[in-house]
């Protein structure tokens, strides 16, 4: 090997280990493998920012604004309206939220699908009294189906296409993924609704929150004893008698310092503040019958302003937020954002740590307080998905149907070859813009800017690894595992390596550096290069193992009050399923 190829290789095992690390954000792992790239001479410094010019940025950028106004249409949440009064049954239910969710993540980005469906999830749980761990998980495993249906589905589609291009001249159209990705998401959609009650837990049970009813593992928040506490001078044993033994006390916070709780006859004082776990709605019976106040986490509250202009709303903290790594004292919640930290969730985990230091995470489940007129716009701005009722919808809603003929038009223009990707859909969002289907500022808000950072600085580095000639030392090592294999067999062996990356990359970095090597595989042995790329894709798009892999996995992940070996549970079989399954497809459809 040359030196600029070992330079590659480190620079590739180093980003996938900063990856795993997980303490920088993926869009700052990608800048420093192009800064280390240009360092290494691997990538010329006139390249290093080719990538922000190449069309996956745009056509992804554009996607997501589509997306966003689409999901803002009334119509689509009318009908989701109707659905939850019809149905009853939990397999007729289970059946409606996957399928749906599968069918609007082939139309819009399916983590936006998936945010529009879960409140209608919680509502089912609590009307059946079924935890809502038997619908969320397979609620995600549907949304990534979905999304390897169309073109647009998921990033990693939109990658493999303009790869694809570059290779053969001639990318991947609008349903060329339609006849594998459909085929998937129907075979895992059965699998789904009679699989998930045997291997999903049914005993996370889901409670109401403060406010709506809505399902949520246990709450973690701190009660100051002011002296008009009925609990001055009494003890920790009388407080939980007092709250029927609904709430556990898990330390005291006195002079500063944390006392852990360890005897019931511990005497409580003035000033002190407890630490309390339960159900939302013990933990508010508790605080107001001991007469104690909630610490909340940043400032005490709105004086100036009503009770009834004060709400306090259930979130839940996606991949993408800026709050993750940060605690509610270093971010100056209420000074920067205008609103308090009451309570956290974290998958029913006994929190020790004081509200104020606890480092946020995604999937942490929130309980936060403030202004009504402004309190989901400043959702939105922090990266959290409100879980009490659509009422708390981010953003407005349109009740035309403007957004979905934008939609059809760009999807139908680029199926019938009028016009490439990048032209349909960065003209359908800027038509969204137009007619009012999307403010601008919304739209820019539903840009992911760090996906589009990680995409402008990975490109020039996956082309590293092509200009070194390490997709082609990789294309050798495979080919010689596979000699001898079937089709099948080879074909199989490049989706079992994607799937087996994808939860250590982001799916789209997995294909910038599987895609290459797939073709190279494929030529050297002899093979047309379409059914190995689309081996890429849909490896890519079916992490099913982790929580983590994928951020529609994430999302469920505090709501449904999952544990990380849930995602096995189900997710491997299904895992199983796609290969065993989606090999002959693709190969059906793409023969080599």
């Amino acid at each position: 090997m040359t030196m600029p190829q070992i330079a590659a290789f480190a620079i590739i095992i180093g980003m996938m280990a900063l990856f795993i690390h997980g303490r920088l954000r993926y869009d700052v792992v990608a800048m420093v493998a192009l800064a280390a790239s240009v360092a290494a001479g691997t990538v010329a410094p006139e390249k290093a920012f080719s990538g922000f010019s190449d069309d996956i940025v745009i056509i992804v950028a554009s996607a997501l604004v589509v997306s966003a106004a689409v999901s803002r249409s009334e119509l689509i949440e009318m009908a989701l309206r109707w659905l939850v009064r019809k149905l009853s049954h939990f397999h007729g239910q289970l059946l409606v939220l996957i399928g749906s969710v599968t069918i609007l993540s082939a139309l819009i980005k399916n983590i936006g699908a998936l945010a529009m469906m879960m409140p209608a999830a919680l509502k089912m749980a609590k009307k059946s009294g079924n935890s809502p761990s038997l619908y969320l998980m397979p609620m995600a495993f549907g949304s990534l189906l979905g999304g390897l249906i169309t073109l647009v589905g998921t990033s990693p589609n939109i990658i493999v296409s303009q790869l694809r291009e570059e290779m053969t001249g001639t990318p991947f159209g609008m349903f060329d993924y339609a006849p594998v990705g459909l085929g998937l998401s129907l075979v895992g959609i059965i699998f789904l609704v009679f699989a998930s009650r045997f291997l999903l837990p049914s005993d996370r049970r889901a409670t109401a929150s403060l406010g709506e009813a809505v399902n949520i593992s246990d709450y973690n928040t701190e009660a100051r004893v002011d002296a008009g506490s009925a609990l001055c001078g009494k003890t920790i044993g009388a407080f939980l008698s007092l709250a029927d033994g609904e709430v556990t006390v898990t330390g005291v916070i006195r002079d500063g310092k944390r006392r852990a709780v360890m005897l019931s006859d511990s005497k409580i004082e003035e000033g002190d503040i407890l630490q309390l776990r339960g159900q939302p709605d013990s933990l508010e019976r508790a605080v107001t019958t001991a007469g104690l106040v909630l610490a909340r986490q940043d400032e005490p509250a709105y004086a100036d302003l009503p009770a009834g202009k004060i709400g306090v709303i259930e979130a839940v903290m996606k991949v993408d937020s800026s709050l993750i790594g940060q605690t509610v004292k270093r971010v100056g919640l209420f000074d920067a954002h205008g609103v308090n930290l009451i309570a956290i969730s974290r998958s029913g985990q006994k929190m020790t740590e004081r509200l104020s230091e606890t480092v946020l995470a995604p999937g942490d489940v929130m309980l936060l307080q403030g202004p009504l007129e402004s309190l989901s716009e400043r959702m939105q701005a922090l990266g959290l998905l409100p879980l009490a009722g659509r009422e708390m919808r981010l953003g407005s809603v349109r009740r035309d149907i403007v957004p979905l003929l934008i939609l059809t038009v760009a999807m139908g223009a680029t199926a019938l070859g009028l016009v490439s990707v990048s032209i349909a859909f960065s003209g359908a969002a800027l038509a969204m813009i137009l007619t009012g289907a999307i403010s601008l500022e919304a739209a820019y808000g539903a840009v992911e800017w760090p996906l589009l950072v990680m995409l402008g600085a990975l490109i020039p580095v996956s082309e590293a690894m092509q200009t070194t000639g390490n997709t082609e030392l990789i294309g050798d090592l495979l080919s010689s595992m596979a000699t001898g294999l079937p089709a099948w067999g080879a074909v199989g062996l490049i989706m079992i390596v994607a799937m087996a990356v994808t939860p250590f990359l982001n799916n789209a970095a997995t294909v910038l550096v599987m895609a290459p090597v797939a073709a190279i595989f494929a030529q050297r042995l002899g093979h047309a290069p379409d059914a190995y790329l689309m081996a890429v894709a849909v490896g890519a798009g079916c992490d099913f193992l982790t929580p983590i892999g994928h951020q529609c996995n994430t999302l469920v992940l505090g709501p449904g009050g999952y544990r990380f070996g849930d995602y096995a549970r189900l997710g491997a079989p299904l895992t199983l399923l796609v290969v065993l399954v989606g090999v002959p497809l693709i190969l059906l459809t793409w023969p080599v």
